[in-house]
């Protein structure tokens, strides 16, 4: 089972986020979201725990606990599907599928 684990403290790591769930069990993974560019966590991460129902324990038993200002918020993490979000073209825009800001262009010379 893999959990989402929502209002971590910044200064949260991943061995911590693991020591805290496995009380409740084993725990496969347990991974802090880092931002790609401060390198700084976004307090938000993700537990696998291969039993579900020792999942299900850590997190009715998380959810709502405070580890540092903000209430934990536990639930059972939803799969993603299609591409990773993230930027990327193509597609439509809005009426702007090219490139660049269309509204300050300046009048159409053709």
């Amino acid at each position: 089972m893999k959990l989402f684990v929502a209002g971590l403290p910044y200064d949260l790591d991943d061995a911590e986020l693991e020591e805290i769930f496995e009380k409740f069990g084993t725990v496969t993974s347990a991974k802090v979201a880092i931002d790609k560019e401060t390198g700084k966590s976004r307090a938000f991460g993700f537990v696998e725990m291969p039993d579900r129902a020792e999942g299900t324990d850590a997190m009715e038993s998380m959810n709502g606990i405070s580890l540092g200002k903000k209430p934990l918020v536990v639930k059972e993490a939803e799969e993603r599907s299609g591409p990773p979000s993230g930027g990327g073209g193509g597609g439509y825009r809005g009426g702007n599928s090219g490139g660049g800001d269309f509204r300050n262009n300046g009048p159409r010379r053709y």
